[in-house]
């Protein structure tokens, strides 16, 4: 038995592995491993249909909405049993991380009813619409507009980074309600189809030819006026608490991914000899040393009772990821060598490391900046003083 994890939940990871192993080895071995968000994804729709029928899609909601009512242990337990199976990345990940258990804190009975079975059935897919050209790590400032036509929402202006946008079903997005309002007041939380007249997804060609996001472009396009979260102007309260839910139980399965790249890395530098370099050793050293902590407080980080709400621990997790990802990149680089820099055929072919190179270069970027993230930490963490800000 594993330390930290009873009987029963051990049992339960025996349950949950060999289901996972049995479909990554059988019907599902075509994707296996994937790490590209755009490959084989009509297949990968289908392993979220096929997630969904044995209940193992969103098996933390409760059971009523499709889940299992799965303890944080057991939640957990998947989550490292996921990824050690080489279980592709969630197509839905928006749908079952984010937008769900956001609909659950704080949506209405009738919303739930309106947008949970869809997306615990794996038949709608979710994309998110927050960053915009001048609104990225700073969200507060977004300008894309909404107002309220009788029974229905109007919005106007652009998304931009909408990860599979182009692939999705559902976009909910934060937009300014309220004419003359600045920073988080007078923001408003929307749900809206993407196939609808007035929005139109322009994918963006990422440096390894993938194009996993896109532009989004709003011209009068609508929805329901049941389809707020929340209430209007209160949508930045909204924003924050899907975003701590960013920083919850995946983040083991993303560590789990992290291990598979390291054990890589250390596969190849005992393959062609990069493991005699000491200074390579220390490299790798230090990568598993940071793995280690990251798990450590990712588990302190989930043992709070609202996970609603950012705590300190959350606010440090996104920084000391993402700069601990970046350096691995660039490890893996330096034990593959000139080997790294030929590539042949489009990404998909390219092997993990280079990919993890290459990719790894936005993990300090995306979901809010390094530079960002330390101002967050010093204002909210630490209470020191706001930084300095321009009139927008």
């Amino acid at each position: 038995m594993k330390l930290g994890f009873s009987l029963a939940e051990e049992a339960f990871r025996d349950e949950c592995a060999a289901w996972l192993q049995d479909r990554m080895a059988n019907a599902f071995a075509d994707i296996r491993g994937i790490a590209n968000l755009t490959e084989k994804i009509e297949r990968r729709k289908e392993w979220e249909q096929e997630l969904a029928a044995h209940r193992w899609s969103c098996i933390g909601w409760p059971e009523q909405w499709g889940g299992r009512g799965a303890s944080l242990a057991e939640q957990v337990i998947f989550a490292e049993e996921y990824a050690r199976a080489g279980a592709p990345g969630r197509v839905n990940h928006i749908g079952v991380e984010l937008a769900g258990p956001t609909i659950l804190a704080f949506g209405t009975e009738e919303q739930k009813a309106k947008f949970l079975p869809g997306i615990a059935a794996g038949t709608s897919i979710w994309c998110q619409g927050y960053s915009e050209p001048n609104a990225g790590s700073d969200l507060a400032n977004v300008r894309t507009k909404a107002r309220l036509e009788g029974d229905q929402w109007v919005v106007n202006g652009q998304k931009v980074w909408t990860s599979l946008a182009h692939y999705s079903d559902w976009i909910f997005v934060v937009a300014r309600s309220e004419e003359g309002s600045k920073g988080p007041k007078g923001l408003t939380f929307l749900m809206m189809k993407l196939d609808q007249p007035g929005i139109d997804v322009v994918p963006i060609r990422q440096i390894n030819g993938e194009a996993e996001f896109n532009e989004t472009f709003f011209a009068d396009a609508r929805c329901p006026a049941d389809s707020l979260i929340g209430t209007p102007g209160d949508g930045w309260r909204v924003a924050m608490g899907l975003l701590a839910f960013e920083r919850g139980v995946s983040t083991l399965g993303q560590q789990m991914g992290f291990r598979n790249e390291l054990d890589e890395i250390i596969r190849v530098a005992r393959e062609n000899g990069a493991a005699r370099d000491p200074l390579i050793r220390q490299r790798i050293a230090k990568a598993e040393i940071g793995l280690r902590l990251m798990r450590y407080g990712a588990l302190r980080m989930l043992s709070r009772t609202d996970l609603s709400a950012i705590d300190g621990a959350a606010l440090t997790y996104k920084i000391q990821w993402a700069t601990w990802r970046r350096d691995l990149g660039e490890l893996a680089m330096d034990v593959l060598g000139q080997a790294g820099e030929i590539a042949e055929g489009d990404a998909y072919e390219w092997g993990m490391l280079p990919n993890l190179f290459l990719y790894s270069r936005c993990d300090t970027i995306y979901g809010g900046t390094n530079q960002i993230q330390r101002n967050q930490i010093a204002e909210r963490g630490l209470g020191l003083p706001r930084e300095p800000r321009g009139d927008v």
